[in-house]
């Protein structure tokens, strides 16, 4: 173990950052959690519990605050590589971790909180465009600071499209009919949540993804949304209606729908009508692609994810 950084995971009782914490514990690094000290007037039971379980595996939890320097830069201090999995409404308070891991200057690496489109090669439109922009000025001042850094690009995560085909209200995948944004021909990327998790901690210590994007592109979860629905159909034996709707249609919806819907609308617009996770080659200068890296890991496959639905 003493050869494994030390990992400190920011935002580890959210979505993601839970499954980079059991992740980081799995592959043998001393994991630490940032936690803020408890509110006895707004308790969470669900954190509660995840921080308890956290503990009782041997997760070291240092308290601190983005809004607090000197308790970040004291909890940076104690390891080597800070993760950061804020949700997307915190993206620009990342600044004060960048402040804090140059104060503190022992960081070996920072991976901001990304987890999804690479920021610096997609096709927006807002609010998802303000959002991109907020990611990729984040990643000019890691840059600019001289930060070493990974920028992980998961692409969209299984637990979110899978299980209900981004159809609106959907509970579950569909079994009459379906709606596509555009002709449903670019091709997309779906990761299950643990994999992403899994292939962030693999390139922790791995200098093959110093200050590179890792891509989590694995063949086999790289689909169309047509070849998809057309997997799907194969496994329920029956064929689904397929409802089209073209890109000025989806723009004009955008427009029309009020907050959170048309952030969802708009990075549904630059995955599924521009093909933003598939429309670049991964060139070696920029970026690495996690299924070539680390083929010892056994992603589930978007075939085997679906299975669980029929």
């Amino acid at each position: 173990m003493s050869n494994k950084s030390k990992v400190l995971v920011i935002g580890g009782t959210g979505y993601i950052g839970n499954l980079v914490v059991e992740a980081s514990l799995r592959s043998g690094h001393s994991t630490f959690l940032l936690i803020r000290k408890p509110n006895i007037s707004d308790p969470n039971p669900s954190k509660d519990r995840i921080i308890r379980n956290f503990k009782s595996a041997g997760v070291s939890f240092v308290y601190g605050d983005l809004h607090d320097h000197e308790s970040l830069v004291k909890a940076i201090k104690q390891v080597d590589v800070v993760i950061s999995a804020v949700g997307s409404e915190q993206t620009s308070d990342q600044v004060k971790i960048i402040a804090a891991i140059k104060e503190a200057g022992n960081i070996k690496r920072f991976f901001p909180s990304e987890f999804g489109n690479d920021v610096d090669r997609v096709t927006a439109v807002e609010p998802a465009k303000t959002l991109f922009g907020a990611k990729a000025q984040i990643r000019r001042i890691i840059e600019a600071e001289g930060i070493p850094y990974t920028y992980v690009c998961s692409n969209s995560f299984a637990g979110y499209f899978i299980r209900t085909f981004s159809q609106p209200g959907g509970t579950a995948p569909p079994r009459d009919k379906i709606t596509i944004s555009g002709d449903g021909n670019p091709k997309i990327v779906v990761n299950k949540e643990e994999d992403i998790a899994t292939y962030t901690i693999k390139a922790v210590d791995d200098p093959r993804t110093l200050n590179k994007i890792l891509y989590i592109r694995p063949p086999h979860n790289t689909y169309s949304f047509n070849e998809i629905v057309s997997l799907w159909e194969k496994k329920i034996g029956k064929t689904l209606e397929r409802i089209y709707v073209p890109e000025e249609q989806v723009l004009k919806n955008i427009q029309e729908a009020s907050f959170p819907r048309n952030l969802m609308l708009s990075i549904s617009y630059s995955v599924f009508i521009k093909g933003d996770h598939t429309n670049f080659e991964i060139e070696p200068s920029f970026g690495v692609e996690a299924s070539e890296l680390y083929p010892d890991v056994k992603y589930t496959t978007l075939d085997e994810y679906l299975d669980q639905f029929v």
